[in-house]
């Protein structure tokens, strides 16, 4: 298993991906930045999603960045390693170079740390992607802060 010490610092982005995921970044590869990002924003989405709960019960997990142990994963990560598999994916899909990509802070609830990322366009915006946040309803293009947290319940 790979560690971080810091996960509040993006560690880097691994040469060589485990096979599934490099599968799935050869089935984003679209003709725009956006298509691009809206494809790997669903295939993680699909995958994954955030739990409240387990944000606080699984601390130990915000140091975890063995990509393959990651993608092995389903359902629960935390916002800080969905954004990790988020960059990853953009950045293998040759759309995209480091900075096009930024990582900010918020706080949900006006409590809990979280992170989010802006990605930009091929028009020069930055769009806000929220992994962590879609499953309560942080849609495409924002993020969950304050008590802009999406609902209590899931989506799904």
């Amino acid at each position: 298993m790979k560690l971080r010490l810091n996960f509040l610092v993006p560690p880097p982005v691994p040469a060589v991906l485990p096979k599934g995921l490099e599968l799935e970044v050869s089935s984003i590869k679209c003709r725009t930045r956006e298509d691009t990002l809206r494809a790997a924003y669903a295939v993680l989405t699909k995958k994954y999603r955030g739990y409240r709960l387990r944000t606080v019960t699984r601390l130990l997990e915000l140091f975890d960045v063995d990509v393959a142990a990651l993608w092995a994963k389903n359902r629960f990560l935390h916002c800080t390693n969905l954004n990790y598999l988020l960059e990853i994916m953009l950045l293998h899909s040759g759309k995209f170079s480091e900075a096009d990509i930024r990582f900010r802070w918020t706080t949900v609830n006006f409590l809990s740390p979280h992170q989010y990322m802006q990605i930009k366009l091929d028009d020069g915006q930055w769009v806000d992607a929220d992994l962590w946040g879609a499953v309560y309803g942080i849609e495409f293009g924002s993020h969950a802060h304050g008590f802009h947290s999406g609902s209590l319940t899931a989506k799904r």
